[in-house]
C-alpha cells in the first residue's frame, strides 16, 4: 500500500489531499514521524526523522497522531481482497504482502492481470492506491514493488540477460539485508552496484563480509530466492509486527511504534475476551537476524498500559544500541479465558473501590466503543 497510514488520513479527510500528512507525534513534543504522504516527503520528510525537524521542513505539514483501529479495520479489507484471489498470501506487515497466484492463472488470467484488477478493486472500494510487483519470486518481487511507487504496477524483465541487466543498476543497499554499515564495508571494496556483485570474486566476498552473508548476497544479485509464499497459519497468540520503509535506528521511534502494536493487541484481547499471561517482543535486525523476548505478566492482564509497559521494558532490556531494524513486533501469548480474580495479586484489596486492573479493563473497554463509533472522525489520545 501507498504511504498507508498518511493516504487512510487523506481518505477520511477530503479536505487534506494533495496536502503534506504526517502521521506521529506532534512538532511541539519529543517524537518521531511514523509515516507521512508523498506530498510532504517532496520536502525531505522521512519515517524516523524527530517530529521537530519534520516541522522545520514542511511548515504546512498537518500533523496527525496515529489511529491503529482505523489502520487495521483498512488493512484487514484490503487482506480479504487479497484472499478472495489467492489462498496463498503471506502478510509482511498491516499494509504489505505476497500473494502466490500459480495456481489461479488458468481461472484469473496472466499474474499481470491479476495485479491490474487487485489494484482497481482495492482503488474502488477502498479509495486507495497500491503498487504492485509481478517476479518469479519473493526478493524480486518486493523490488519490482518499489520500482514506480506510488500507483505502480512494474513485471520483471525476463530470466537471463535483461533481468540480471535491471538488477544489475540498483545500487548495492536495494539488496535485502545491506544496511548502511555493509553497504559502506561494500563500497570500500568498490561494490556499489548489484552488477559488481555479479561480477565479484566469490572469496574475496567471503572475506569481506561471512561466508552465510556472502552467500545470500550472490543468491539475490543474481535473482535466485527460493523460499515459498507461506500463509498465515492459525494464531495460538495474538500479535502484530511492522516492517519498516528503511532501517530504524532511533529507540524512540522503536517505542512509538510498540505502543500501536500493543494498544491493537490489547484491542483484539478485548475483543475476544481472552487475557494474556506472557508478552514477548521481537526485532528484526537488517540482515534478517531475528531476536525475540518473552516475560510473564504478574497476572493475567488485557489492558493497553500492561501491555505496553511491558513491550517498552522488554525493548529497553534487549534492543542492541545503533543496531538497525528492520521490523519490530509484540504479542500476547499463554492466552486464558479465566484471569485470576481482581484482588487475588493484592492482599490489601477491598470491596470499597474497583480494583486498579479492573480500572484499567473498563477504561480500556469504553475507549474501544468510542474509537469504534467515531473512528472516521476522531483521533483519541493513547490511553493514561
Amino acid at each position: 500500500m501507498d504511504a498507508f497510514f498518511a493516504s487512510i488520513e487523506q481518505h477520511d479527510h477530503p479536505e487534506w489531499r494533495g496536502k503534506p500528512v504526517i502521521v506521529g507525534a506532534p512538532p511541539d513534543r519529543r517524537g518521531v514521524v511514523s509515516t507521512c504522504s508523498y506530498e510532504a516527503r517532496r520536502f525531505g520528510v522521512h519515517s524516523a526523522m524527530p517530529s521537530r525537524q519534520a516541522a522545520e521542513l514542511c511548515p504546512e505539514g498537518i500533523f496527525v497522531r496515529p489511529r491503529m483501529a482505523r489502520y487495521q479495520e483498512i488493512s484487514a479489507a484490503v487482506f480479504h481482497i487479497f484472499g478472495e484471489s489467492t489462498p496463498f498470501v503471506e502478510g509482511l506487515s498491516c499494509d504489505e504482502a505476497f500473494l502466490d497466484v500459480t495456481g489461479v492463472r488458468g481461472l484469473l488470467g496472466a499474474p499481470e492481470t491479476i495485479a491490474r484488477r487487485l489494484k482497481a478493486r482495492i482503488l474502488a472500494e477502498l479509495g486507495l492506491t497500491c503498487s504492485v510487483g509481478v517476479a518469479p519470486n519473493k526478493f524480486l518481487a518486493k523490488l519490482a514493488s518499489e520500482e514506480r511507487k506510488p500507483d505502480g504496477l512494474f513485471v520483471v524483465p525476463p530470466e537471463g540477460a535483461p533481468l540480471l541487466s535491471w538488477l544489475g543498476a540498483k545500487p548495492i543497499g536495494a539488496l535485502w539485508g545491506v544496511g548502511p554499515k555493509l553497504a559502506e564495508r561494500l563500497a570500500s571494496a568498490d561494490i556499489r552496484r548489484v552488477r559488481d556483485l555479479q561480477q565479484v570474486d566469490p572469496e574475496r566476498l567471503r572475506a569481506l563480509t561471512t561466508p552465510g552473508v556472502a552467500d545470500h548476497l550472490l543468491a539475490i544479485a543474481f535473482g535466485r530466492d527460493d523460499r515459498p509464499v507461506t500463509p498465515e497459519r492459525e494464531e495460538k497468540s495474538l500479535s502484530r509486527e511492522h516492517t519498516y520503509p528503511e532501517d530504524v535506528t532511533s529507540p524512540e521511534l522503536l517505542r512509538q511504534t510498540l505502543r500501536e502494536i500493543a494498544f491493537d493487541v490489547g484491542r483484539r484481547l478485548r475483543e475476544a475476551g481472552i487475557w494474556a499471561k506472557t508478552g514477548r517482543l521481537k526485532i528484526r535486525y537488517a540482515g534478517f537476524r531475528t531476536v525475540t523476548r518473552q516475560a510473564a505478566f504478574a497476572v493475567p492482564v488485557c489492558d493497553d498500559r500492561a501491555l505496553r509497559e511491558m513491550a517498552w521494558d522488554l525493548l529497553a532490556r534487549h534492543l542492541e544500541p545503533d543496531t538497525p531494524v528492520r521490523l519490530i513486533g509484540f504479542g500476547a501469548e499463554n492466552l486464558t479465558a479465566s484471569p485470576s480474580p481482581y484482588g487475588e495479586d493484592d492482599l490489601f484489596a477491598t470491596d470499597a473501590a474497583a480494583h486498579p486492573r479492573e480500572r484499567e479493563e473498563r477504561l480500556c473497554a469504553t475507549l474501544d466503543r468510542l474509537r469504534a463509533r467515531y473512528a472516521s472522525a476522531f483521533s483519541f489520545p493513547d490511553t493514561p
